[in-house]
């Protein structure tokens, strides 16, 4: 389930529970409005958490000869990539 299909879930539950005030028998509108609302706010906070161990925009590869600042964060220095020249005839 994708973070657009659960927001839609929330929103419509949403609808459902204080928007609508029609009352059936043996269906009731807003307890069915929670529980979407309850299965659309989980299928976010999975989404997020998979899309951030997929790792999302953050790995990229570097253009050939290019500077890369690794973990500039800590004490350590900084790893660079060194040129590489091209040997071919």
């Amino acid at each position: 389930m994708g973070i657009a299909f659960s927001l839609l879930l929330v929103m419509a539950g949403a609808i459902m529970r204080f928007a609508v005030t029609v009352q059936g028998h043996g269906f009731n509108m807003h307890t069915t409005g929670v529980i979407l609302m309850i299965v659309g706010a989980i299928g976010v906070v999975l989404s997020m958490v998979f899309w951030a161990s997929w790792g999302g925009f953050g790995r990229r590869q570097a253009a050939e000869g290019s500077v890369i600042a690794v973990n500039t964060s800590s004490d350590r220095p900084v790893a660079r990539e060194r040129d590489v020249q091209d040997t071919r005839p």
